[in-house]
C-alpha cells in the first residue's frame, strides 16, 4: 500500500507497492531487520523470518527483551535488502548498487493459536533450509512454552529496486576508466557435518 511512510523522497519511480514485486523479494531474503524505538532509544534487531500470504512471522524467546518490547503492538519498521551488484561508474558520485529491498510499517500481533505458532515455526525453519522441518524431531510442549511467535501485516509495505549499469555524466563517457557492474550473489556452500556425525548421510535437501 502506498502511504506517506512508504513513498520514497528520492527516486520514487523505483518504488513498487504490489504483492507480485514485494513477495518474491521477501521470499529470497533470509533475514530481516526489525527497527523500533524504546524509551526514546532507536533499536534495530536482525532476525530470521518467513512469509505466508500477506503475513510476516518472526519468533524469539519469551524472555527476549526485544520480543517483549514489541509484542504488545508497538510500531516497528521491518526491512530487507538484497544486493545484486556493485555499479561502478567513471566517477565516485555515480557509483551505485543494484538491489531489491522491502520496507514494512506494522504492529506486532502475538500469535496465541498453537497450530498457527507451530506452522509459523515450520515456515521460518523451511525458509532458511527448505525441507528441514520434516527431518527434525517434533517440537516439544516445553519448547513451545518458551517461544513467542509474532505476526506482522504486509498491508503497509513497499519495494524499491535498481537494475542496469552506471549512469555517467556525458562529459565522463570517454574517460579511460573501467565502468560496469560487479554481480553479487549469496551462495550455499558444501555442508560441514557435526563432529561425530560423519557417518550420517547428507539429506537430499542439503545436496
Amino acid at each position: 500500500m502506498q502511504t506517506t511512510r512508504t513513498t520514497p523522497s528520492r527516486l520514487a519511480k523505483r518504488a513498487s507497492y504490489d504483492a507480485a514485486t514485494i513477495h518474491p523479494i521477501l521470499d529470497d531474503a533470509l533475514f530481516c531487520t526489525v527497527s523500533y524505538c524504546l524509551n526514546g532509544q532507536p533499536m534495530a534487531i536482525p532476525t530470521a523470518f518467513a512469509r505466508k500470504g500477506d503475513i510476516l512471522y518472526i519468533h524469539g524467546s519469551v524472555g527476549s527483551h526485544f520480543i517483549r518490547s514489541i509484542e504488545n503492538g508497538e510500531p516497528v519498521c521491518i526491512s530487507v535488502m538484497l544486493a545484486d551488484g556493485l555499479v561502478l561508474a567513471k566517477s565516485a558520485f555515480h557509483h551505485s548498487v543494484n538491489y531489491r529491498s522491502v520496507v514494512i510499517f506494522a504492529n506486532a500481533e502475538k500469535v496465541t493459536d498453537e497450530n498457527e505458532c507451530m506452522e509459523a515455526l515450520a515456515l521460518i525453519t523451511d525458509h532458511l533450509i527448505p525441507g528441514r522441518w520434516d527431518d527434525l524431531r517434533p517440537t516439544t510442549a516445553s519448547e513451545m512454552r518458551k517461544t513467542t511467535v509474532l505476526a506482522f501485516s504486509l498491508a503497509e509495505a513497499s519495494a524499491k529496486l535498481r537494475t542496469g549499469g552506471p549512469n555517467d555524466d556525458p562529459e565522463d563517457e570517454d574517460l579511460p576508466t573501467w565502468a560496469g557492474v560487479v554481480p553479487l550473489q549469496t551462495v550455499r556452500q558444501t555442508p560441514i557435518p557435526k563432529v561425530g556425525d560423519k557417518d550420517i548421510t547428507l539429506p537430499d535437501y542439503l545436496q
